[in-house]
């Protein structure tokens, strides 16, 4: 007998009564609107959630909201306002300088203001180098809770893909908060 197998022995030995797992009875949260529950957590997470309306442009929105992107990667197809596509790239590298990237999201998260995003891109970095990332997500595309959202993820197979929610940040015990540190330093969220 191994100490591993020593100590669960011993453990087992001096356990008195033994209790079975309970039932778990789930009950998510739900949302009216889910889109403004989504807006308002990604916000809380130092996000921006913007919702186009009828007429509206997503490239005018993009641009009244990234007026100084000058480097603009996008692999979507037929998406004017890039200024080059990421998947040309033979290097992750080459990414690097890039002012805002603009990639399609597949689900939202209503309960913490989370994006799924799938890797659609030849370099998973293009999620993590830019200033800035736009994810552009449908509006009707926007779960209550990561249960939810879980179940959808295990449908299908994914070579990589990420939760993202809001820029990234963290802080030392100092409690000096830093945007950008692992990541981009400013998310929006447009919901199409």
């Amino acid at each position: 007998m191994n100490s591993k197998e020593e100590i669960l022995s011993r453990i087992r030995r001096n356990t008195g009564t033994r209790h079975g797992m309970p039932d778990l009875v789930l009950q998510p949260i739900t949302y009216a609107d889910p889109w403004e529950a989504f807006a308002e957590n990604l916000a809380a997470a130092g996000g921006k959630a913007l919702r186009i309306e009828e007429g509206e442009s997503v490239e005018q929105a993009i641009r009244k909201a990234f007026p100084e992107a000058k480097r603009v990667a996008s692999n979507l197809p037929g998406f004017p306002i890039a200024t080059f596509n990421p998947d040309e790239l033979d290097d992750p590298r080459e990414l690097d300088g890039t002012d805002l990237a603009v990639v399609a999201g597949e689900f939202a998260v209503a309960e913490n203001g989370a994006v799924w995003i799938p890797c659609q891109a030849r370099h998973k970095a293009l999620y993590f180098i830019p200033e800035a990332l736009v994810i552009l997500i449908p509006r009707e595309r926007v779960v209550c809770h990561m249960h939810e959202a879980y179940r959808l993820v295990a449908e299908r197979d994914y070579p990589y893909g990420v939760f993202m929610s809001g820029p990234s940040k963290t802080a030392d015990i100092e409690q000096a908060l830093v945007f950008g540190a692992h990541g981009p330093v400013r998310v929006m969220v447009i919901g199409c």
